[in-house]
């Protein structure tokens, strides 16, 4: 990937995988974070990005393309939009448990991703961020798995 005319490695791209994926304390087992400086580390250990704002961000962008992850979130949820969501909050998806810290800053790489600098102020604006997660209990996640508020 380039990013301002220069080779630089991202972590962006995602795809949905199939089975259960081990959650380690910093992280899903098999992906990465490229640049730790702004990315990773205990408190953004996952990204979870609703699905519901798919639709938006295709039509704002129609020629990037966007899978489920391509927005390079960990967990592409159903339900759990940023308004029901809140720093502290707990929650069990499959055998491991999270906590929601921070709403996610929109990045370069993400605007190198879709293809406009434009994502970057029309995220910051719009509030369709999703949030980053940090792990409590390593445990285990898979496509489907129904996402519990626990108590914080």
């Amino acid at each position: 990937m380039q990013l301002n005319g220069k080779p630089t490695v991202t972590g962006i791209y995602k795809q949905p995988v199939q089975g259960p994926v081990r959650v380690r304390t910093l992280g899903l087992e098999g992906d990465h974070q490229a640049d730790k400086r702004y990315h990773g580390g205990p408190n953004q250990a996952v990204y979870l990005y609703p699905s519901e704002h798919y639709p938006f961000w295709r039509k704002q962008f129609p020629n990037a393309d966007l899978p489920h992850g391509g927005l390079g979130e960990n967990l592409t949820t159903e339900g759990f939009l940023e308004d029901d969501l809140r720093p502290g909050m707990r929650l069990r998806i499959g055998t491991a448990l999270f906590e929601v810290t921070k709403r996610r800053t929109p990045c370069t790489k993400l605007a190198t991703r879709v293809g406009s600098m434009d994502v970057i102020k029309e995220m910051r604006s719009n509030g369709r961020s999703g949030y980053y997660l940090a792990v409590i209990e390593e445990g285990l996640v898979e496509a489907g798995d129904p996402i519990v508020e626990e108590p914080e």
